[in-house]
Formats: C-alpha cells, sequence, structure tokens
C-alpha cells in the first residue's frame, strides 16, 4: 500500500535552475518529478494573500499535490509574556486559514523556547496555549485543521518527543511532526536506525494510538549538530551526520503507515524527497 506521501519544504535550487519563477508553479514542478507534496513556507509570517492562496490550491488540486503549511518561526508557546502567547494563537490562526485557502489541513508549528522555566513548566504553559489555539480555530471555522507541534533540533528548545506527544494530548486532532533529523541532532546521532526508528514510532503509537500514529507528520533532513544539538540543515551527499531513511522506509512500509514525509535538505529538498519515494516504493515492493 503506497500510501505515505513525499515532497518539500519550499521549492529548492532546481526550481529557479529550470527557470520557474512562481509558487503558482510549484505544483506542476512537483508533478513532474513525480512527488506527491508541498509545504508551504511562512516561517517569516504568513503573507501570502487569500487570492493566490486559493489560486496555488486549485492548482495543487489539479496536479494532485498535496499542501501542509509550516507556521511562523516566532512562535512562541511557553513565553512568560502573555502578550506574546496570545499572538502566538493569532499566528496560528493565521497560518491555519492560509493553508485551507490551498486546501491543506495541516500546519505545522515550531514550540520555542522555554522561556526561562523547567522544562516541565514550559510544556504545561505550551499545552495551555495550544488549547486556546484551538478553540480560537474552531470558533473561526477552522476545527478541520490539524496542527502539528513540532519535535525540535537544539537541547535548549522546547520540542523532545515526549513533549511533542504531550502536547499532541491537548486535542484529539493535533498531530505529531517528527522531524527525525532534529531528534538525531538533539541526542548527538542517537535516532539514526531501525531499532531508534522503531522506538519513536512505538512510543507515538503508545501515547496516541495507532491511528494518529499511522498518520504522523514528518520532517527528514541530514542535521550537522554540535554539543548544543542542531547546527545547520545538509543534503543527502552528507556521509557523517545523518540520519540514514532507508530503515525508516522500511518501517513505514512494513507497518503500512500513510505518514507525510516533507524533506528539509539544503537546496535539494525536493530531490531528496525524491530519493525517499523511491526508497519507500522499493520498500514496499520488496
Amino acid at each position: 500500500m503506497n500510501n505515505a506521501k513525499f515532497g518539500p519544504a519550499g521549492t529548492g535550487d532546481s526550481f529557479k535552475e529550470q527557470g520557474y519563477k512562481t509558487s503558482l508553479q510549484v505544483p506542476g514542478y512537483l508533478k513532474n518529478m513525480g512527488l506527491t507534496w508541498f509545504e508551504y513556507q511562512c516561517g517569516r509570517g504568513v503573507n501570502i494573500s487569500e487570492e493566490k492562496a486559493t489560486q496555488l490550491g486549485e492548482k495543487a488540486a489539479q496536479h494532485q499535490i498535496g499542501i501542509s503549511l509550516h507556521a511562523p518561526y516566532y512562535i512562541s508557546l511557553a513565553s512568560k509574556e502573555e502578550e506574546k502567547r496570545n499572538n502566538s494563537v493569532n499566528y496560528i490562526l493565521q497560518s491555519a486559514k492560509a493553508v485551507a485557502q490551498m486546501g491543506g489541513d495541516r500546519i505545522v508549528v515550531h514550540p520555542g523556547g522555554l522561556g526561562g522555566l523547567s522544562r516541565a513548566d514550559a510544556t504545561a504553559l505550551a499545552c495551555e496555549t495550544l488549547k486556546k489555539a484551538q478553540i480560537c480555530l474552531d470558533e473561526n471555522g477552522m476545527s478541520h485543521v490539524h496542527i502539528c507541534p513540532e519535535t525540535m533540533g537544539k537541547i535548549n528548545q522546547l520540542g523532545t518527543l515526549e513533549e511533542v506527544l504531550t502536547m499532541c494530548g491537548v486535542d484529539e486532532r493535533f498531530l505529531p511532526c517528527i522531524d527525525f533529523g532534529h531528534l538525531n541532532a538533539r541526542t548527538h546521532g542517537c535516532v539514526n536506525s531501525a531499532d531508534a526508528f522503531s522506538r519513536v514510532l512505538d512510543q507515538t503509537q503508545q501515547a496516541l494510538g495507532y491511528d494518529r500514529m499511522s498518520m504522523f507528520h514528518s520532517h527528514f533532513s541530514k542535521i550537522e549538530y554540535t554539543d548544543g544539538g542542531e547546527k545547520r540543515h545538509l543534503t543527502f551527499e552528507d556521509g557523517i551526520y545523518g540520519p540514514e531513511f532507508e530503515p525508516l522506509a522500511e518501517l513505514i512500509a512494513r507497518k503500512g503507515l500513510s505518514p507525510i514525509i516533507v524533506c528539509e535538505s539544503s537546496g535539494t529538498q525536493a530531490e531528496d524527497a525524491l530519493y525517499m519515494l523511491t526508497c519507500y516504493q522499493r520498500a514496499c515492493n520488496a
């Protein structure tokens, strides 16, 4: 069952190199490559107009490309300042409205920093903020949009797997964004094997149940790390840091899962997403 979807975060270098110019050309570009997903980037703010978002959604539907959206990086779910937390709720609402206009129903949310709190207190405050965000979405007709809290790569950030699964416990519609590169970076290379990937999926299933685990959202890229965790995103050419995708592809195929796998490689995200799709198809046919 080839149910997993693959695609890039943003467009990468080859998009411009091949003469494409506008985001409305992205669905055709991805369709030509054989990919099936696109994650629209709003890391610096939700600045796309309703008209353009709708047009992008129409193009995506025409080319059978699914769409998710990355919410602004400056969201801070656990800030000590109530104003910043309330602003974060508003950014989540803006993101949900934009992805809905595109015909999508998933937004990826960075939890942010610890805000000078203990990890437990920061997680509890983040859960409170996310609960407010879901209420806000429900009140604005966005109840179908899944908030996907993301595991983070720097050790001093909120976003271990355990913390993200706790956040997903706030509402049954939440889905985890499991960034395997981030998990590998924050554990200094300990999430880079079939056993490690299996533990991540088992832990997710134990916390959220099989159905939500089976449709998890994911980012995957190779990431250089230091003592503090994530340093920079690499390409699949890297042979030092990892993680390697093949063992995860085999797990996804064997378990019959249907995740969304978004590649965040540095500049080669579309090509590396295609490589992951090829690995997955090979595993499905093994």
